[in-house]
């Protein structure tokens, strides 16, 4: 492998290229976010990370960013080059209205970043960009919901629900066996905050959930509703551990 990892644009012998490898390791420490898709909604939720004693959190930058009224996306990896690659994305919707007078339809969005992300992979000079993204949104005069995901290769994909991140491979597996067809409202936030608490332990305070429903502009759940379901979601969980434990057997002379 020596050797191979120092430039960009040198395959290994066996293929890879160890610069975009060593991006998705990038991923795999940031934050974790999931991302649900129900009958009329689709919901991002996001892993915050806790704020130091003496930070400004007014001005804390969030895990979520709009990048146009209908379509938003959740990262996980380098902050930096999520804020790069964010205000590209938005520079790119804004520019397809004044061209084409149409919102950006957000398959086209979503592989508008892919393509920025593919291109960073293969030049002298730079290197790709260290963070996976989860695109949610609903297309122009259409109330079908939609979720796509990006990864610093470049590849894009779309999916029902989906977690990247930190313990991403855990939360997909609760995903897989929790998740169902045409989920109304509560359903699918519950379901996004029910698969982010198996990886946070803080509870409401590390959690901040987006909502996007088709013609409405992106809604953030206020805390003391992540709160409220929170209690709910561990209640449910303490109840169901009560129903599991055995009875206590009397013992006889």
């Amino acid at each position: 492998m020596s050797g191979y990892d120092r430039a960009l644009s040198v395959f290994s012998p066996d293929g890879h290229v160890f610069q975009v490898e060593y991006a998705l390791e990038a991923v795999k420490r940031g934050t974790c976010a999931v991302g649900v898709k129900g009958a009329d909604i689709v919901v991002l939720g996001c892993e915050k990370r806790t704020a130091m004693k003496l930070q400004d959190t007014r001005i804390t930058p969030s895990k979520i960013a709009v990048i146009d009224h209908h379509v938003c996306l959740a990262f996980a990896g380098l902050n930096a080059d999520a804020r790069v690659l964010v205000d590209k994305a938005r520079i790119e919707a804004q520019s397809h209205r004044l061209t084409v007078e149409d919102p950006v339809t957000v398959e086209y969005l979503t592989k508008h970043i892919a393509g920025i992300q593919q291109k960073y992979t293969q030049s002298g000079g730079v290197r790709p960009f260290g963070i996976s993204t989860l695109v949610i949104g609903f297309d122009p005069n259409d109330k079908t919901p939609r979720l796509y995901q990006t990864e610093p290769s470049g590849i894009y994909s779309a999916w029902k629900a989906n977690a990247i991140g930190r313990s991403s491979k855990t939360v997909r597996e609760f995903l897989e066996k929790n998740y169902e067809e045409e989920m109304d409202r509560e359903a699918t936030i519950r379901l996004a905050i029910k698969s982010l608490l198996e990886v946070v332990q803080t509870g409401a305070r590390n959690i901040e959930i987006a909502i996007m429903a088709a013609g409405k502009r992106i809604e953030m759940l206020p805390f003391e509703s992540i709160e409220q379901y929170v209690k709910d979601i561990e209640a449910e969980k303490e109840a169901e551990a009560a129903k599991k434990k055995p009875r206590g057997q009397t013992s006889s002379n």
